[in-house]
């Protein structure tokens, strides 16, 4: 079985989603303004040097979300698919899809943002396997279904989670690693334990410590949006 991986923020998305949401839900007043924007810059910045506690950070960027419950949410997240997400979801990015689409290969979206954020998005890519941070979810006081606490659901699909939770993926039917052939695309120093684990590791727009790490070792590097710039 030949895979293709990728990952979302960066390497297929211009932008950011966990921090773009977040900005979202200043803009619509559900957060306030100076206290959350330098708290998410304090997160993402952790993020990109490869320090972010991931458990703090759910907490943070779901607390809003759970506070007004399924309803708003979905909401507020279609908006957010409009207004940020596909403007930043350029052709470039999903003619690579679809390259590997139309060669037969099975289509993984693996990525350390939480499911809420990035579900939709994978919809609109077409990828039908989305292997993102789990959000638990617990009865709601009314009975009417359950929804997130603001904690994680098992392993993390961050830095050397991504691996387990793909080696979970894989077990789950009936594969191993040496029964298939994946190709894996990241922007992210953070991914270095699955670009390590893949046949076929591409550093997609990387940051400057990947770049440096593909030179060194020979790897495909791909500045997808390099036109763009």
């Amino acid at each position: 079985m030949n895979l293709a991986l990728f990952d979302l923020d960066h390497t297929l998305l211009q932008i950011d989603s966990d921090h773009a949401w977040g900005v979202h839900t200043t803009r619509i007043g559900w957060t306030d303004p100076e206290a959350f924007a330098r708290r998410n810059d304090e997160f993402y910045a952790h993020y990109k040097a490869g320090t972010l506690d991931i458990h703090d950070y759910v907490r943070f960027a779901t607390d809003a979300v759970r506070e007004r419950g399924p309803q708003a949410a979905a909401a507020a997240h279609a908006d957010f698919m409009r207004e940020m997400v596909l403007p930043a979801l350029l052709p470039v990015a999903r003619a690579l899809v679809e390259q590997h689409r139309a060669r037969g290969d099975t289509l993984l979206l693996v990525t350390a943002t939480n499911e809420f954020v990035t579900r939709p998005i994978a919809q609109a890519l077409g990828i039908d396997h989305l292997i993102a941070v789990e959000l638990e979810r617990a009865p709601l006081p009314d009975g009417s279904g359950d929804w997130i606490t603001g904690a994680i659901r098992g392993v993390p699909s961050a830095r050397e989670g991504k691996v387990t939770r793909m080696q979970a993926w894989l077990a789950e039917r009936g594969l191993d690693w040496d029964r298939v052939h994946c190709t894996f695309y990241s922007d992210s120093i953070n991914d270095l334990p699955l670009l390590e684990k893949v046949q076929v590791p591409v550093a997609t727009n990387p940051d400057d410590r990947l770049r440096a790490i593909a030179q060194a070792r020979g790897w495909r590097i791909l500045d997808l949006f390099e036109k763009l710039q």
